[in-house]
């Protein structure tokens, strides 16, 4: 059995790692977007160093587009096996595919005008919104631990990780010459207090593991911190400078938990009465897959489910659909704040707005994640004076915000503390993936410092043989 890293190998984005049986089975762990500038990175995403035809199954730890958003692509060029995730999940990609779909038609048609005054050929969306929507049948949702045989010699089940709705860490048991190994991919690892999912499950002790690093090398501040600090911004915004408050925000996790917490402090008398509106009909929709899987929910929502029975809305608060709505909200002269994907800032109607705010100082932006080294979000968040927003150049004079115990990524501590189920004398081998090499080679001294040994930081495309 053989392991190759075809993303997310000492970067963030594009989780894929390949899984050569002894039988000649390819398993593909997460098949993820490479997130990037704009289209800087599209020939990565069409080159992913794997023949679509020759993959037999998808296993998807959760649905985040950096690993899930190549699915379709791998569908529109001959992959025809299983992907197989838990139930959750699958309900998430059914929207969050399709609207990846689509940007990758909108942005096709603002690369393709460029290449027309360059004199160059038009070229085709990585994948449409059809493409999208056909690769679903493909799909297999299964509850948490319960094991799927997906062909004689390899079975999987999922652990609640606690990351975000639907998110599991997959363990595959695969048997080779009378031998069974079992290698676990954590995917991405939540924290142990999360405001809506419950806290991380232990997964069985295993021989392999391969385990993300995002906050390698950093501390949270705890939730209930973050709350205040929320509060403190949206006063500081709104009410001191009368500005305008812009959260970037994924659809999904991310802009539920902000909604929650406005939602609290709303319950509270103790946000102000201005304006809230989720600007992204993706949000909305992921919102009501939210409320079909209360079984994800952590004991803290339940309770509030038990007084409040929508903890997703309150009266400040305003879902935008339409277009014009959202364009509305740009000649908005009083205080609000807007929630808008995508987090990163690479696409959505986020963008939008942050045009019509970044260069006013009585305005803010919050960012509430993390922001992959080459996206306009981290270009914001290191000072850059200025940006470039749909090819226009903009000062940035609004004030900057970070609130990082939003994420959903526990961070080094954290991971250590859950990683505890791993005995280290019975792991033979650890990868790490999905972080930056500053972060991933804390986290392993960190590892080290426990007792665990053998702990690998792959390259892009390093083949190892378990």
């Amino acid at each position: 059995m053989t392991i190759q890293f075809l993303g997310a190998a000492r970067e963030v984005t594009g989780s894929k790692h390949l899984i050569t049986t002894g039988n000649g089975k390819r398993i593909l762990l997460d098949c993820g977007l490479f997130q990037g500038k704009g289209l800087e990175t599209d020939a990565r995403n069409r080159n992913p160093g794997i023949d679509p035809k020759e993959v037999d199954h998808i296993i998807l730890t959760h649905a985040h587009i950096d690993h899930s958003g190549l699915i379709p692509w791998f569908y529109r060029n001959g992959f025809e096996g299983s992907v197989v995730t838990t139930s959750a999940t699958r309900d998430l990609c059914a929207l969050m595919l399709a609207d990846s779909g689509h940007i990758h038609e909108q942005d096709i048609v603002t690369f393709n005008k460029k290449r027309a005054r360059q004199g160059l050929p038009p070229v085709e969306p990585l994948y449409t919104r059809e493409d999208a929507i056909a690769c679903m049948k493909l799909f297999i949702g299964i509850p948490y631990n319960r094991k799927l045989r997906i062909d004689d010699s390899t079975r999987v089940w999922f652990t609640n990780s606690g990351h975000m709705l639907g998110s599991g860490v997959a363990t595959l048991e695969i048997t080779e010459r009378g031998t069974k190994k079992l290698l676990s991919f954590t995917g991405d690892i939540g924290r142990p207090v999360n405001r809506i999912v419950k806290p991380p499950d232990p997964f069985p002790q295993s021989d392999f593991l391969i385990t993300e690093s995002t906050y390698g090398d950093r501390l949270h501040t705890p939730v209930a911190d973050s709350d205040e600090e929320l509060l403190r911004v949206v006063k500081h915004t709104c009410l001191e400078k009368r500005g305008k408050l812009v959260i970037p925000s994924f659809a999904v996790g991310r802009t539920q938990e902000i909604v929650l917490s406005l939602n609290n402090l709303w319950n509270e008398n103790r946000l102000p009465r201005i304006d809230v509106f989720v600007d992204s009909p993706l949000a909305m929709n992921i919102t009501d897959v939210f409320r079909l899987h209360p079984e994800c929910f952590n004991e803290d929502v339940r309770n509030v489910l038990a007084t409040d029975p929508d903890p997703f809305g309150f009266g400040a608060l305003h879902y935008i659909q339409s277009v014009e709505e959202s364009k509305a909200l740009n000649s908005r002269t009083e205080p609000c704040i807007i929630i808008s994907s995508s987090g990163m800032m690479e696409a959505g109607r986020v963008k939008h707005h942050l045009a019509n705010t970044i260069s006013d100082p009585r305005n803010s932006v919050l960012v509430v994640g993390y922001c992959a080294p080459q996206t306009l979000g981290a270009r914001i968040l290191r000072g850059d004076e200025e940006v470039s927003i749909h090819g226009n150049r903009y000062p940035v004079r609004a004030e900057i915000f970070r609130i990082e115990s939003f994420s959903g990524h526990g961070d080094y501590q954290e991971m250590l503390s859950y990683l505890s189920c791993q005995k280290p004398e019975l792991l033979k081998e650890i990868f790490l993936v999905h972080g930056e090499l500053h972060a991933q080679e804390f986290f392993k001294d960190q590892l080290e410092r426990k007792g665990y040994r053998n702990i690998l930081i792959p390259e892009q495309g390093a083949v190892f043989s378990l």
